[in-house]
């Protein structure tokens, strides 16, 4: 997984009236939830760009004052109107410790199903996973090239090495779905195997 780098420096003050200032010069209140403290610190708006706007998943480091912390982007809120970056969690990470991350699905392939008619539908965007930092993928690629109408991709049916899927196994990622067009083949299908039939049936009374 690839690694972003943000700057930031350390907050001197908390509370609302401070948020509200660190907004207005265009930055974004943030903080690390660590393993014996909780780290509050600012970022300029612009610096989340790559991390937030990517299809990739992504490690992060966070420079705060020239000391680095590892650290995974577990939570941000947007503003609801402005869809401005209005605050951030980060958890602190380790190399020898496990993580759980939100990683998005990637799907490759000319599905058959597709091609005859079919519709793809994207049940799940991402995918909750557990591994070391070394091990987590920056995506979870699904291969629909051979999956037709009504076929459909699980979570207990992907295995990646070293990584342990945390949502149900159950649960649908990806389907093909039948679309309008898939329902009128075969209803015109069916029609013209009826009129067929119907075409048969004098021809054998006659006989």
């Amino acid at each position: 997984m690839k690694t972003i780098e943000i700057k930031g420096s350390l907050r001197t003050e908390l509370g609302k009236k401070s948020s509200k200032e660190i907004r207005k010069a265009e930055g974004v209140p943030c903080v690390i939830y660590g393993k014996e403290s909780n780290i509050h610190f600012q970022a300029p708006e612009l610096s989340f760009k790559n991390l937030v706007y990517t299809h990739e998943a992504h490690l992060v480091d966070l420079n705060l004052d020239g000391k680095v912390y590892k650290t995974v982007l577990h939570d941000i809120q947007f503003h609801p109107v402005s869809d401005r970056i209005i605050h951030a969690d980060f958890v602190q990470i380790f190399e020898d410790k496990p993580v759980i991350i939100a990683v998005p699905v990637s799907v490759h392939g000319d599905s058959v199903g597709v091609i005859a008619g079919g519709k793809l539908s994207i049940k799940k965007r991402t995918l909750k996973v557990k591994g070391l930092p070394k091990y987590l993928p920056e995506f979870i690629t699904i291969d629909i090239t051979d999956l037709k109408i009504h076929d459909s991709v699980k979570v207990g049916d992907l295995s990646i090495e070293n990584i342990e899927l945390l949502d149900m196994k159950k649960a649908v990622v990806v389907t093909i779905a039948t679309s309008r067009v898939a329902q009128k083949a075969e209803g015109e299908g069916e029609g013209a195997e009826g009129e067929a039939a119907a075409a048969e049936a004098p021809a054998a009374e006659k006989s």
